[in-house]
């Protein structure tokens, strides 16, 4: 490896790109195990080969022990001691990848089944281990494999059941006392995104009684917080007729007349230019936007479209009301994030405040060695 690798592997980092290889021609396959060996001739522990993408080797150890199965249950075991999670909550991250030391691999629980993803081919031979260890500690109903590969790679043809019988509807899980249908392995949307659940508990005292926009909603948590916490009024947006399906179904599943709220399957900024021009007004609006997707309007992009959504949003906020800006693209650094926000604020001519600036939960760590785990931007701001 070239000195400025080695660098950040003293430091704690996980991965070995491609382009920082020094020597070492021989051929290898994936999920070779390697040996990592600094520019000064040192090793630096051992890792997973991969033949595929910008990432050479993933480093399971700095010393040059095994990666066997009393490495992955130690690893494990140490992740979900860390996990306090709250009461009524069966949906949640066992394993974080690198930073649970487990890079390119993650362990979702949903209720009664577990969903495995592996950021490449090469990982598959520590799969059977982790799901030894899913099985023996949780004994769930069904595992899943769900990767996360790359663009080029057949999802459908890797993903499937590892172990037992899973569900044929979806799966009910509990997150704070409310409950969603989720599908673990029929796709990489599960249908709940978990990351969010500390900012939806902390908005909840807050809605009661509130017109409520919840836009790009997927399929509508923060919708089903703000009804079951007695908004007033709850209008729920996604391009997806799909979504829109399931986030009805959730709000059925607690107890809530989705007849008594509104579900929109449109374009999430043509609803907002249609509210302004309507003179509509909110006193929150939830903007959790895809990093990039396609719709009516053409390619959306997080990082070039998300000041004209602040913008877009500012429009219809009611006196003193909120705006809870977000994104999870890794990309976007937090200085461009708020740059973008304040830059939206102003061209909407409406001043915003900052209130509250959520974070993760628990279950998923940001290790300090990898600056793009702290991918999560999210801020609650006053009009």
């Amino acid at each position: 490896m070239n000195g400025y690798s080695t660098q950040w592997l003293d430091k704690g980092f996980p991965w070995v790109y491609r382009d920082e290889l020094q020597g070492g021609d021989a051929v290898r396959d994936a999920g070779d195990v390697v040996r990592i060996v600094g520019q000064d001739g040192q090793g630096r522990g051992v890792g997973l080969w991969s033949d595929t993408g910008k990432v050479a080797v993933r480093r399971f150890r700095t010393d040059e022990g095994p990666l066997d199965a009393a490495l992955i249950a130690a690893r494990m075991d140490a992740a979900r001691a860390r996990r306090p999670l709250p009461d009524q909550t069966t949906a949640w991250r066992w394993v974080h990848g690198e930073n649970d030391g487990l890079p390119g691999i993650r362990v979702d629980v949903w209720g009664p089944e577990v969903a495995i993803a592996l950021d490449a081919p090469g990982l598959e031979r520590l799969l059977p281990l982790v799901v030894d260890h899913v099985v023996a500690t949780l004994r769930p109903t069904a595992v899943w494999r769900v990767d996360r590969l790359a663009h080029d790679v057949d999802l459908d043809a890797r993903a499937g059941v590892l172990y037992g019988d899973p569900a044929d509807e979806a799966v009910e899980v509990e997150e704070l006392g409310l409950r969603y249908g989720v599908h673990p392995g029929r796709s990489q949307d599960v249908g709940l995104y978990c990351d969010m659940r500390d900012v939806r508990a902390w908005l909840r005292p807050h809605l009661a009684g509130r017109r409520v926009l919840n836009l790009f909603a997927h399929t509508g948590a923060f919708s089903v917080v703000a009804a079951a916490a007695g908004a007033a009024q709850v209008v729920t947006v996604d391009l997806s007729p799909g979504y829109l399906a399931r986030a009805e179904d959730n709000f059925r599943r607690n107890g809530l007349d989705p007849a008594a709220h509104e579900f929109l399957s449109d374009d999430s900024l043509a609803v907002l230019d249609r509210m302004r021009r309507k003179g509509e007004q909110f006193d929150l609006v939830v903007a959790d936007p895809p990093s990039f997707s396609h719709g009516p309007r053409g390619d959306w992009s997080v990082e070039r479209d998300f000041a004209r959504l602040v913008t877009a949003c500012c429009r219809v906020l009611a006196d003193n009301g909120w705006l809870l800006a977000a994104s999870n693209h890794g990309g976007l650094s937090p200085k461009d994030f708020r740059g973008m926000v304040q830059q939206g604020s102003i061209k909407a001519g409406i001043p915003l405040r900052l209130l509250h600036e959520g974070s993760t939960p628990v279950d998923f760590p940001a290790s300090l060695a990898v600056p793009t785990s702290r991918y999560l931007k999210c801020w609650v701001l006053s009009a």
